[in-house]
């Protein structure tokens, strides 16, 4: 991902104003049938068990305010050294006392070297004085629901002596609390369970360390964690996994993106600076304009991939820079780089025996993670990075093969850079599209002329996005999506790979530096865009092989004709995706329907991907070739509604798939796919 005010290299164009605004009424005219033949007797590619996976990168709050499901803002007090950010003082009428970051008291033996010095000087008896966080957004409450509370803490004179923390609303209203201590003059851990009883979910809630009397508190690496998913110590949120689960990935590439090479060296994704105790980790700058916690770190990447049952596709750091600028590393400087990928994959995957697998192993798992794909560097074609990546990327990838020669490796470089040669060659290239909807429908063909003795593609970053303007995607932009998965499913035999991106969005004001992106929330409240649902329809049915089909005739639209949906009004906060107008973008003639046929080995199921980016319905006639047999009952789901229709905190189940069913189904039977409609059809042979 690359940051939003760049340019796009690749497929992010806009479309016409012109063409933008006819395109919400297009000309409407009755629909001829259609025949769809499927030759179910020439079984073609077969669809690479990986082929739907997940990308992830910090990014628009993705793991801090987002998946992470640490609740505390600026826990370690390093955001900015010159104001406590998200911290504020919470008193009776009459106490005189005020907060600093501290950077003179620095836990010993820990990488936490910044506080939250809170200094009392005026306190009558039974009053009380504390520190509140705001978290990302308000602490979210749950009812009945038992929190997990830590800090480190030291005090002087009055302060000294038990604590109060508690989940308190705007008015002051302890919704759960917990006492603490003695506090004393050195540093120390202290922990606490906090449990709120019947109350309404909310988000306009405080977390307060409080005390009495007048001294100093110094208090940092404060953490407050709700109940999280497989209940992992350091976990991601329930809600948002679950959406995740629900879509069946195959893999997860991280750990990005921009994140992987950050805006300069100091601030890249440092592996080994994120693994052990949370009090061990720096934390770093992020290339979005924010500071990562590293509470996600490689570790909890990992377990991730455990929970959902998916591979690693690890991307390891190759000397490049996201801010122009930057110094790229090469030659001897490279060399460290070099080694600590190979010490990355030793910790992925070595046994207790070697170095870096016993450091995994005192992390708390004693078995080793499957690793197939290591990615070398990000679109190392930006910054320059191209004139390097032949000599940075063969240094690393001789190196990962010769230690690890059954390790496939994905170069950065796309399959459009053809000048570009390798002195080692990859296995995958990464390629990386951000389209208008004219440009989606359009590359649905794209890889029908890709060679077949060219290196694989692997489509690590896509998604229709443009205009960039919103948090998650419309309709319209969903309907583009399925277009073009059909394009990526037809032509497995040469994509083997693909991940949306990006994958999250807190949709706060202020929580987004990307439009538009796949998963939306706030403290409380998860939803899957149009486009989530479009991605786990076509995950969940994926099929083994891909089988030949084609329409006949072919319905062909013009440039108004397509389903291109209006930009909504922007919001307030601060909006990203400020990439400059490109030239105009692909003017037609477009396809009216896509399809996508492959086949379930384990059921004999043929599976049907059909998409109408028509503004009418569409009578379908379906001949499956070869079978001797199709039962009349088939079943599947359909996406529908207003192009412009998103789904939101508020509504977050506005636009979903709903079930179809059919009683008539056969080798040949007839179906009418709605207007602007996305469907999946499961015929069953056996």
């Amino acid at each position: 991902m690359t940051s939003s005010w760049r340019v796009r290299l690749l497929g992010s164009l806009v479309v016409a104003a012109a063409a933008a605004a006819v395109s919400m009424a297009p000309r409407v005219r009755a629909q001829s049938p259609v025949t769809l033949t499927v030759q179910a007797d020439r079984p073609g590619a077969t669809l690479d068990p990986m082929f739907y996976g997940l990308m992830t990168e910090e990014i628009n709050f993705s793991y801090d305010g987002g998946l992470y499901a640490e609740l505390i803002r600026n826990r370690s007090l390093k955001d900015n050294p010159d104001a406590p950010d998200h911290w504020s003082v919470v008193k009776d009428a009459g106490v005189e006392a005020t907060i600093a970051v501290d950077t003179s008291s620095p836990v010993p033996n820990t990488a936490l070297t910044s506080s939250l010095k809170l200094t009392t000087t005026a306190i009558a008896s039974g009053q009380r004085v504390g520190v509140a966080n705001e978290g990302f957004w308000g602490i979210p409450a749950r009812p009945n629901t038992t929190y997990r509370a830590s800090f480190y803490a030291k005090a002087d004179g009055g302060a000294r002596g038990r604590a109060t923390v508690a989940i308190e609303s705007a008015d002051g209203h302890a919704l759960a609390s917990a006492t603490v201590g003695p506090l004393t003059g050195q540093w120390k851990k202290y922990t606490a369970t906090l449990k709120t009883g019947a109350l309404t979910p909310s988000t306009t809630n405080q977390f307060v360390i409080s005390s009495g009397g007048p001294g100093t508190l110094w208090v940092t690496l404060v953490s407050l964690f709700p109940p999280t998913y497989n209940n992992r110590p350091n976990g991601m949120r329930p809600d948002i996994m679950e959406l995740l689960a629900a879509m069946k990935p195959s893999f997860l590439r991280f750990p990005g993106g921009n994140y992987l090479e950050g805006p300069n060296y100091e601030n890249r994704f440092n592996w080994k600076a994120t693994i052990g105790p949370l009090e061990q980790r720096p934390t770093h700058m992020s290339p979005w304009r924010y500071r990562s916690s590293d509470g996600v770190g490689l570790v909890e990447f990992l377990e991730w991939c455990e929970d959902l049952h998916m591979e690693p596709l690890l991307a390891v750091y190759a000397g490049l820079h996201i801010d122009r600028g930057a110094n790229i590393l090469t030659g001897d400087a490279l060399k460290p780089v070099v080694q600590d990928a190979l010490d990355e994959i030793e910790y992925v995957t070595g046994g207790p025996n070697t170095t870096w697998g016993a450091r995994r192993v005192r992390d708390g798992h004693p078995k080793p993670f499957t690793l197939h794909y290591v990615e070398i560097g990000n679109e190392d074609w930006l910054n320059d990075g191209k004139a390097s990546y032949d000599e940075r990327f063969t240094m690393i990838a001789d190196a990962i093969t010769a230690k690890y020669p059954s390790l496939k490796i994905i170069s950065t470089m796309r399959s459009q850079d053809t000048d570009f040669t390798y002195t080692h060659q990859p296995d995958r290239l990464d390629d990386h599209f951000y389209m208008t909807i004219p440009t989606a429908l359009a590359q649905a063909h794209l890889y029908d002329g890709y060679s077949r003795s060219a290196t694989k593609i692997f489509v690590g970053e896509w998604a229709t996005n443009s205009p960039r303007t919103g948090d998650t995607p419309m309709v319209a932009f969903a309907l583009a999506d399925a277009a073009w998965l059909t394009g990526l499913e037809r032509n497995a035999d040469v994509v083997t790979m693909n991940s949306y991106a990006p994958l999250f969005v807190n949709v706060n004001p202020g929580g987004r530096q990307w439009a538009v992106n796949l998963i939306g929330y706030d403290a409380l409240t998860s939803f899957g865009s149009p486009s989530y649902y479009v991605q786990k329809m076509f995950s969940n049915n994926r099929g083994n092989v891909v089988l030949p089909a084609s329409f006949d005739p072919l319905p062909r639209l013009s440039l108004n004709e397509i389903p291109v949906a209006p930009a909504p009004p922007p919001r307030p906060g601060r909006a990203g995706g400020r990439g400059r107008r490109g030239p105009q973008g692909p003017t037609g003639p477009f396809d009216g329907l896509y399809a996508s046929a492959t086949r379930d080995a384990a059921t004999g199921d043929v599976i049907l991907k059909l998409v109408n980016v028509q503004a009418t319905a569409q009578p379908l006639r379906i001949d499956v070739k070869s079978v001797p047999s199709i039962a009349k009952e088939a079943s599947g789901e359909m996406l529908t509604g207003a192009l412009d229709a998103v789904n939101t905190v508020a509504e977050p189940r506005k636009v979903v798939p709903v079930p179809v069913t059919i009683h008539d189904a056969g080798t040949t039977f007839t179906h009418e796919l709605p207007a602007h409609s996305v469907t999946v059809l499961r015929l069953k042979t056996r």
